[in-house]
């Protein structure tokens, strides 16, 4: 057990790790030369990890963000946080290693699922399988289930989850990239395709549908077309004019010592700083991954796809991104002032959600209904991942976790699938 747990909590939870070793063994597959083995792992690693470094910087900067925004615009409620969930689950309930062993059983699943059905997809994003397996586990545990049996119904659920949405993305993103070589594995992909369906309905038809990418502006405005020089002209008033909202009292706190506007100007260029390298490192892992995945595809698991991060997608339409992440957030704001007329939990928008859900559902809609239904169906998908959220919340006060709820809107799908129906089935039998 001890080994089991030494490898689950310092190997396969750290993706940079488990996706080397799998190109690794892709390539040892191929039967590729020592030194082309090395290389290729060690640039599998290097890309992962510049990714990494990118949503790092993206993530300090947006925590900022969310601190001034909270205080500027006065916002009193829940936000949404399965790290927190994690937390209480395994320090209060005990639940770590359980945690940990449906981690290791949805991976297993998923290989299964791939091997013995049409689904062929590997999901590779770690961090999105441990939040899979807590949601599996905290609910399962609630609905009666305990040792071998809340690992292995967690671990397939999970597992199925793992093979299921990128199958059910995938046609999306063949459009998107214009080749079959990668997957989508990323648990908002309920989120996305809602978004691609609603811009379907609402957006451009035809000749009418014009892509987002495929904007011309007047010729003073040509600088723009710049993927990081018009988010600048985006993120830079946002972050200022919030900063000022907050007030020079409340941001001088966490301003380091400079000037509470510069330093909002400063975080703002932070921000695209870390577009900038994580999109360096999604074309570095690209192009090791793809080929050394081949020998895994050969032999282990016939024509698999490896399925990756949502920030793959954003260097083939990068303008929608930008759109996504604005209409995400407004459709957010404005669910966080409707759903508590009707009863539900006041949820605060996750800057982090926004830009990375939102982002990629925005490359969805722009795909289905061009710029009206990136646009549309942005605001749309801002509302339906904060509903969906909201919806949690009681079962969750219930449980002892006050005030908390999830984010990912498929794992919040796996949390409302125990609690509305694997849960009452159980507690039946």
């Amino acid at each position: 057990m001890g080994v089991v747990n030494f490898i689950i909590e310092n190997i396969l939870t750290q993706a940079s790790v488990t996706i080397a070793l799998i190109a690794m063994l892709g390539l040892i597959l191929q039967k590729k030369s020592t030194g082309q083995v090395i290389s290729g792992s060690l640039k599998t690693m290097l890309g992962f990890m510049v990714l990494s470094a990118g949503s790092s910087i993206i993530v300090g900067s947006l925590i900022y963000f969310g601190e001034i925004f909270t205080e500027g615009f006065h916002m009193q409620g829940i936000i949404p946080s399965i790290e927190a969930i994690n937390g209480q689950a395994m320090n209060e309930l005990g639940l770590g290693r359980d945690i940990a062993l449906t981690f290791l059983a949805i991976f297993v699943f998923n290989i299964l699922i791939a091997r013995f059905t049409k689904w062929k997809y590997i999901f590779l994003t770690g961090q999105a399988i441990l939040w899979m397996a807590t949601m599996t586990t905290v609910f399962g545990y609630f609905a009666g289930l305990r040792g071998v049996a809340l690992i292995l119904v967690g671990g397939f659920i999970g597992g199925v989850f793992a093979v299921a949405m990128p199958a059910i993305a995938q046609p999306f993103v063949r459009k998107i990239t214009g080749m079959d070589d990668i997957a989508l594995g990323h648990f908002c992909t309920v989120g996305y395709v809602f978004e691609a369906g609603v811009a379907k309905l609402v957006g451009g038809k035809g000749e009418k549908k014009k892509s987002v990418e495929d904007l011309k502006l007047p010729a003073q405005f040509e600088f723009l077309q710049d993927t990081y020089l018009s988010l600048m002209v985006v993120m830079t008033p946002l972050y200022i004019i919030t900063a000022a909202f907050a007030g020079d009292e409340f941001a001088s706190k966490i301003s380091e010592n400079t000037n509470y506007l510069m330093f909002a100007f400063l975080q703002s260029i932070q921000f695209v700083v870390g577009v900038y390298v994580l999109l360096a490192g999604v074309r570095l892992l690209l192009g090791e991954i793809v080929p050394a995945f081949r020998g895994i595809a050969m032999r282990l698991v016939p024509n698999a796809k490896p399925a990756l991060d949502c920030p793959v997608l954003f260097p083939f339409s990068p303008n929608a991104v930008i759109v996504g992440f604005i209409t995400t957030t407004i459709g957010s704001i404005i669910a966080m002032f409707v759903l508590p007329v009707f009863g539900l939990a006041m949820i605060l928008p996750g800057i982090l959600t926004a830009f990375f859900a939102g982002g990629t559902a925005g490359i969805f809609g722009n795909l289905t209904g061009g710029i009206r239904g990136a646009i549309i169906g942005g605001i749309v998908h801002g509302f339906f991942i904060t509903l969906l959220p909201a919806l949690l919340v009681t079962t969750f006060n219930s449980m002892g976790f006050v005030n908390a709820t999830a984010t990912d809107v498929d794992t919040v799908t796996a949390a409302l699938l125990y609690a509305w129906l694997i849960g009452p089935l159980l507690k039946a039998f």
